[in-house]
């Protein structure tokens, strides 16, 4: 169980509701630490844009513009970086980006029960080098 410790709310991170674990794949995941409503918050933080990489050749990097080729990318605060990727329908959360403000916000697109694995859509899966495996 989390620590129950509340977040103040000028935060710029919270991850209070998420751990990371060892996943199926050999890796590792994230994970709902409480049962999470659809709709709720999942996960809120910041990220650090990059420079000199690739994110077409690193899978650990988020998108961070709506430009294609992308050019631009980041890497995430608290769990972020840990959720795996699924198809739509199997989704249960989202990633809002704010590029300008380098922050993100992730919300439960369904009711996540405690201890299941998060998974939402990169938003860069269909065209990315490094994810062509995923997409076979």
């Amino acid at each position: 169980k989390m620590s129950g410790v509340p977040v103040p709310s000028d935060s710029l991170v919270d991850a209070s509701r998420v751990y990371v674990k060892a996943d199926a794949y050999g890796g590792a995941g994230a994970y709902a630490a409480t049962a999470i409503p659809k709709g709720s918050l999942v996960e809120k933080g910041i990220v650090r844009v990059l420079t000199n990489i690739d994110g077409n050749e690193n899978p650990y990097v988020f998108t961070w513009s709506d430009e294609r080729p992308n050019t631009t990318w980041a890497c995430g605060s608290g769990c972020s970086t840990f959720y795996n990727t699924a198809e739509e329908e199997l989704a249960n959360t989202h990633m809002e980006r704010d590029f300008a403000n380098c922050s993100f916000v992730i919300t439960a697109t369904k009711d996540i029960a405690e201890g299941e694995e998060l998974l939402h859509v990169y938003k860069s899966k269909g065209w990315r080098t490094c994810f062509q495996e995923l997409n076979k």
